[in-house]
């Protein structure tokens, strides 16, 4: 039995679906009780876990061989990521967590959120494996405003970056969760090829049929305008302190780790954008 955490994000989602397509038992963690209501239903093992209270950790963990880990980004994360591990060491289960590119160096909030986990999973005597993906695909789905108009805008970044596919990842942590030989490594997760806010604009175009630009904003009018859709301060300063980050270089590394285990290529961004051509128009 694998327990996922974080069923209920992309990552947890995709790596469900490829568990249980492989006939591997899953037991599956939301936050939210009609959630977990709802995969019972279907017929599907799952639990509520909030991570805030050990107390349900315990039986989350019953009867459970290995544990993907991911809590929610915010604030809170490392403690939480951090109680699973007491409670994954008592239980004496393997962990595979999912963790962020160059988390190692500390260079975003998002990297301090994820750190602490990874060290105290190197030290606590559990069989380990950390994967490490580089920037999602899917962050794209969230521009609506390339079906409307024809324009995406990000915090400027000018350098390119190896976009990763979150199917690709999670058929790779379904790899290493269900097959031997990944205990002490650590995976950094790329797709094939880095590109530039610019190409990725070049690519829409292409495969779309139509005119689509990039916009990158200062930093200044990039908080103002993820503020006005709603998103936290937490979000868009954790947003915009990475692409500062990477703002000039550092994300462009393009690694075998998808093709090493998986056996096919990762998803290109022309791919990507075929694939989900229902949602770009």
């Amino acid at each position: 039995m694998i327990l996922v955490t974080g069923a209920s994000g992309n990552v947890g989602t995709a790596l469900l679906t490829r568990l249980r397509a492989d006939g591997v038992r899953t037991r599956a963690a939301y936050r939210d009780p009609a959630r977990t209501a709802a995969a019972i239903r279907a017929g599907q093992d799952a639990v509520t876990l909030d991570l805030t209270v050990p107390t349900t950790l315990g039986p989350a963990l019953d009867g459970v061989r290995a544990v993907f880990l991911l809590a929610a980004t915010g604030p809170a994360q490392t403690t939480q990521e951090l109680a699973v591990l007491d409670a994954a060491r008592a239980a004496g289960v393997r962990v595979v967590k999912l963790s962020v590119w160059r988390a190692d160096e500390l260079l975003t909030p998002i990297a301090h959120l994820h750190w602490p986990a990874e060290r105290a999973l190197r030290e606590s005597g559990l069989p380990w494996t950390i994967l490490r993906p580089n920037f999602y695909l899917q962050n794209f789905l969230r521009q609506p405003s390339i079906r409307e108009a024809g324009v995406f805008s990000q915090p400027l970044v000018t350098a390119p970056i190896s976009f990763v596919d979150v199917g690709d990842i999670a058929e790779v942590a379904a790899r290493v969760l269900t097959t031997e030989g990944h205990d002490g490594r650590v995976y950094d997760i790329t797709g094939p090829r880095a590109l530039t806010y610019d190409e990725a604009a070049s690519v829409f175009s292409e495969v779309l049929g139509r005119p689509v630009r990039y916009v990158g904003l200062p930093d200044d009018e990039a908080r103002a305008a993820m503020l006005g859709r709603g998103m936290s301060e937490f979000q868009v300063d954790t947003l915009i302190a990475v692409a500062r980050a990477y703002r000039d270089g550092g994300a462009d590394t393009v690694t075998s780790t998808v093709p090493d285990l998986t056996g096919h290529q990762a998803l290109g961004f022309a791919d990507f954008v075929r694939l989900h051509q229902d949602v770009f128009g």
